[in-house]
């Protein structure tokens, strides 16, 4: 966060600059308005993100899309997903399957909870395929179950080791309690801060050099919470794992059940990412980008006048 602040004078207009005098009203003449003046600005250039911060966010970047992808893979062949240990097929949680139609039509049809959608050309059936992911989403794109999983395996081990380091340094730099930990002042704000993002009204000046409540939680709960829940599920899918700690299962609800829970935490590293990406464009790309390269932000000031 904010370690080292260096401040440089960014002024909008002089600082000695004084309205003009408005003049006095004549009779049958119109009263002059006098000018208005912007207030100074001052920038501040912020070392707000640490090399460890940095290296940690850009290797995530490759191994979160491969992870998705080739999960994405992975899922293809076998669209479905249930609860407890088995696969009751007359009774999935979610499907996603090409339909042949009296017609003769092929649609794609998803089914969630019971509830069918039609997603042709999307989900289901696309570009002429029987798939549920489209080729453009998975890692390889064409139907190659057993790469689909080495890739999935390789880069889940990355992201595992590199998750593993950045949280030990999180804990050892005091980042994750001082940055990432919301204080009771940040918690009773989390109506207004939820009304401001909503309305695009962002953090300026000193509360733009640490991060919000919402960044907060959301930064704590993917580090403490997603991240470690989407590892274990997807240990718990391995037989080998299944034979050294056989409760993980039983904990989970089952394979099925830690199946499900894998693909939901999935979409919310989606989600999660769409908004992120959002974010930084809407609150300064440039700026933002900067900051996650070099480490500097730029925090714009009115200038006080002593």
């Amino acid at each position: 966060m904010a370690v080292l602040i260096q401040s440089e004078a960014v002024v909008s207009q002089d600082a000695d600059q004084k309205p003009m005098a408005e003049p006095p009203a004549s009779e049958g003449l119109s009263t002059v308005s006098a000018p208005v003046v912007s207030p100074p600005l001052v920038s501040e250039r912020v070392y707000r993100h640490r090399m460890p911060v940095r290296i940690s966010h850009w290797l995530n970047v490759p191994f979160l899309i491969i992870l998705i992808m080739s999960g994405l893979q992975i899922f293809n062949a076998h669209p479905a997903l249930y609860w407890g240990d088995r696969s009751d097929r007359d009774w999935p949680l979610l499907s996603i399957r090409p339909v042949q139609t009296e017609s003769g039509e092929i649609k794609g049809i998803t089914t969630i909870l019971g509830r069918q959608f039609d997603t042709t050309g999307v989900l289901g059936y696309s570009d002429g395929m029987r798939r549920a992911f489209p080729a453009w989403a998975t890692i390889p794109s064409a139907k190659w179950l057993a790469m689909g999983r080495q890739w999935h395996l390789f880069f889940a081990w990355l992201f595992v080791i590199n998750g593993f380091l950045f949280t030990c340094y999180a804990l050892a730099s005091r980042h994750a309690t001082r940055d990432l930990a919301p204080t009771g002042k940040d918690l009773r704000s989390i109506g207004r801060s939820i009304k401001e993002h909503l309305i695009l009204r962002h953090p300026t000046g000193e509360a733009a050099k640490r991060y919000n409540v919402l960044q907060k939680l959301t930064y704590a709960t993917v580090l403490f919470i997603l991240g470690p829940l989407i590892v274990f599920t997807g240990l718990a899918m391995s037989p080998t794992i299944d034979t050294a700690f056989p409760w993980l299962l039983t904990v989970l609800g089952g394979r099925q059940a830690a199946r499900t829970i894998h693909f939901v935490a999935c979409f919310a590293f989606v989600g999660f990412i769409l908004i992120h990406v959002v974010q930084v464009i809407v609150t300064g790309f440039f700026n933002n980008i900067r900051s996650m390269i070099t480490g500097w932000f730029i925090v714009e000031h009115v200038k006080r006048h002593s």
